[in-house]
């Protein structure tokens, strides 16, 4: 270790103690590398501050030592945001250890919490206390508050209640220079300047380190009324989805699509799967309906849109869940679709969004510019009718073992759809550092700039997790 490299060393166990900071390469690995083990570098040190004070000194000590700081969550992201960059002298801060839920008030419908907090713990907190925090995902067993709030986290339900940064209200931020940023106000109404709450979310940990957020709850439902169905398209799903939008307005809480190869792939894999419909396809829609009204009768709505849509001719076949068992099973088949993909061997992931009205003309014109790439080969879109929101996924032709170098061609096809039909690059994955280079070739230049100048303003040295999001 050199002379520079140990006095940094020392000076971070003085500031956060043995269980403050890790260096032993047993206690690095699991927050060195990416979810998908695809980015990383080993980091000098895991510092795992217990206060918004101590996150401070930490950054005040790597301003003066010129050492790059890395916020990490749950590491749950897909895009390498909350690891280091190649080549990077850095640390990665874990805000693990800052998982106080510090307040819920059930006047405000807020809840007051520390960024290291897991999504699930707040649910369950939350569960016997009639209230919901209503962003749910898959990784909620290990994403973190101030991760979901740094790559502005979506999920199933954000047609309803938004994305992230529609579900914060206030938050406490550490900035490059070490000082605190406290805006975490329980305020639905604060116009008294710049949103600057909202600069911090999506900006993956270049901009601050959250370290507290106030955030914003609902009533919890009372009841629930969630039907599967198989229609014959997508434009199909998108009528039924409008007209659903139409009769059942603010109990609709979320739209989830998914077609035959997905749901195959998923039940050969995946123990428990069972397509409940006896009519097979090729396009389903998931929905479902919620109120904290009592004696609201929402299956009778869905019946009532599913005969009309029945009739029309627009679903081919539909089941309601007639109990919370046959509800979780609904979902699971939209849940496992990811799973039941990596398992069936290699895949190339997009997570990109058109507007809702062109969404089933963007999948047609992608599956042909992906199949003219490589004929045969297999596209597996699912995700968010309600937004926009495709995972477009791509697995080798049947009998092929891979993609046959093609996968940039590959990813350049979809990405180019994407674009020509008003859509764009990333939804709700975040770029971090795997989609840098894509942004810089796709959004407009203007765009790319003005990113550029609010990272120099607030970060001048670059020292807030470099290489993510844009580069100078």
């Amino acid at each position: 270790m050199s002379e520079h490299s140990a006095d940094f060393d020392a000076l971070m166990r003085t500031l956060l103690g043995e269980r403050g900071w890790l260096t032993e390469p047993a206690d690095v690995a699991s927050h060195g590398r990416d979810w998908l083990k695809r980015f990383g570098a080993t980091p000098l040190g895991v510092a795992r501050p217990a206060t918004t004070e101590e996150v401070a000194e930490v950054v005040k000590a790597c301003a003066a030592h010129g050492v790059s700081i890395s916020p990490q969550g749950g590491n749950t992201g897909l895009a390498g945001a909350s690891v280091l960059s190649a080549g990077e002298t850095g640390i990665i801060l874990s805000l693990s250890r800052m998982n106080r839920i510090v307040t819920i008030d059930p006047v405000d419908f807020t809840a007051t919490v520390e960024a290291g907090v897991v999504l699930e713990a707040l649910h369950a907190r939350l569960a016997d206390q009639q209230l919901m925090f209503p962003l749910h995902l898959g990784a909620q067993g290990s994403a973190q508050i101030g991760g979901l709030i740094g790559t502005n986290a979506g999920g199933s339900h954000a047609m309803r209640y938004g994305m992230m940064q529609d579900l914060v209200l206030g938050l406490e931020v550490v900035l490059p220079d070490g000082s605190v940023l406290d805006g975490a106000r329980a305020l639905i109404k604060d116009n008294a300047g710049y949103q600057l709450r909202r600069l911090f979310c999506g900006a993956e940990g270049t901009l601050g380190i959250v370290t507290r957020a106030v955030l914003r709850l609902y009533p919890a439902p009372v009841a629930r009324s969630t039907a599967l169905l198989a229609l014959e398209n997508l434009d199909a799903a998108l009528q039924v989805g409008a007209f659903l939008r139409s009769r059942a307005g603010e109990f609709l809480t979320a739209m989830e699509f998914f077609n035959e190869l997905g749901l195959g792939l998923a039940c050969k894999h995946v123990a428990g799967l069972v397509p409940p419909l006896e009519t097979r396809g090729p396009v389903y829609l998931l929905v479902e309906l919620s109120t904290s009204i009592p004696k609201i009768e929402l299956d009778a709505i869905v019946e009532d849109a599913l005969a009309a849509c029945f009739e029309a001719g627009t679903v081919l076949d539909g089941a309601i869940a007639a109990n919370e068992a046959q509800r979780t099973a609904f979902w699971r088949l939209r849940e496992e679709m990811p799973e039941g993909q990596r398992l069936e061997g290699p895949q190339i992931k997009h997570d990109v969004a058109a507007p809702v009205s062109r969404l089933a003309e963007f999948v047609a014109a992608a599956s042909a510019a992906a199949d003219a790439v490589l004929p045969g080969i297999r596209v597996n879109p699912f995700g968010h009718l309600g937004d926009g929101n495709v995972h477009f996924n791509l697995t080798p032709p049947e009998g092929a073992a891979d993609f046959q170098g093609r996968e940039d061609a590959l990813s350049e096809a979809i990405y180019n759809a994407v674009i020509a039909h008003d859509g764009t690059i990333s939804a709700e994955h975040g770029i971090g550092q795997a989609k840098v280079a894509l942004a810089d070739g796709y959004r407009p230049a203007a765009e790319r700039e003005l990113m550029r100048q609010i990272k120099r303003a607030v970060d001048p040295r670059q020292l807030f997790n470099p290489g993510k999001i844009v580069r100078w």
